[in-house]
């Protein structure tokens, strides 16, 4: 396996004035060039925040206590926010849940699109423009000049969801995060958008970190994944081993609580409640493991 393009190294996230509660746990991901990883959790879980960290946009009642992020092995916390915001703009793209909200109301899609190219490659009006129309048409949207020229309130979901969709792949990125990029679609539209990012990716070769709470998308399209509950993984290895033989007694309950196509006949098993309690003690000791080193830490400096 080829060295990974983006490394998530220990990676813990705190409310400012939350104590030592914390919302990601020492939080550990590695994505390959051109692999498809999942991270997969309920909601709550910190699947959100792990994209965030990585584009730098954490809340500002949010901070980063411990760890690292790393793009082609630069630490974007070692980055001044101008340095970071270059590395991030030229090397990252986001697709995030919501394609009405992350659209500019005021702006026509052909504003919105040109803009990062010109920005980030450099590109001129006409370079920019050809290239925009060219993904519109490689995201299978019918008439893009019309498209093009349109606001984003004239035009369907799932239209919205496929502008962002080329707009991420525009700079030809090394790396994509889909922050449940399918959310706010219905299902019959969710599944073409699915089809649509699994081409893309293969096509471009783009490494992928897909965040959901389905484990059924995770199946389809992912090589590995991580599952994530209460900011602390619990279980990261590759996507047949999971479905197969997961090994976390949270990843089988989620499994069970999983409806299947395949067996209609068997009912749904609801996560147990001393599942959950088990993982809570688990997050307990590992907190309380990592407050007592925090506190060596600080005796050793002072």
């Amino acid at each position: 396996m080829s060295a990974p393009f983006l490394k998530i190294d220990r990676l813990s996230v705190r409310l400012r004035r939350g104590g030592e509660g914390r919302l990601l746990r020492q939080a550990s991901i590695a994505v390959a060039p051109g692999e498809v990883h999942g991270l997969v959790g309920e909601s709550g879980a910190g699947k959100s925040m792990i994209g965030r960290a990585i584009f730098g946009i954490l809340p500002r009642a949010v901070e980063v206590i411990e760890g690292a992020v790393r793009l082609g092995g630069t630490d974007l916390f070692t980055l001044s926010d101008r340095e970071r915001r270059r590395l991030v703009g030229v090397n990252a793209a986001l697709i995030p849940q919501d394609p009405l909200t992350a659209l500019n109301p005021s702006k026509r899609i052909e504003a919105q699109m040109t803009d990062r190219l010109t920005r980030i490659l450099g590109l001129s009006a006409a370079e920019a423009k050809a290239r925009a129309l060219g993904l519109l048409e490689e995201v299978q949207i019918r008439e893009p000049a019309r498209v093009f020229r349109s606001y984003p309130h004239e035009l369907s979901g799932g239209m919205r969801q496929r502008v962002l969709i080329a707009s991420a792949f525009a700079a030809e990125p090394r790396l994509i995060v889909a922050d449940e990029p399918t959310t706010a679609l219905d299902v019959t539209v969710q599944k073409q958008i699915l089809k649509l990012i699994a081409e893309m990716q293969r096509r471009h070769g783009t490494a992928l970190l897909f965040v959901t709470h389905n484990l059924g998308v995770v199946a389809k399209i992912c090589q590995r994944v991580s599952v994530l509950y209460a900011g602390k993984i619990v279980e990261q290895t590759d996507v047949a081993t999971l479905f197969n033989a997961p090994a976390h007694a949270y990843t089988r309950a989620l499994m069970a609580a999983t409806p299947r196509y395949d067996r209609p006949e068997e009912s749904l098993a609801p996560v147990r409640p001393e599942v959950i309690e088990a993982l809570s003690q688990e997050i307990a000791q590992t907190d309380n493991i990592w407050a007592e080193a925090r506190l060596a830490a600080a005796g050793r400096r002072a």
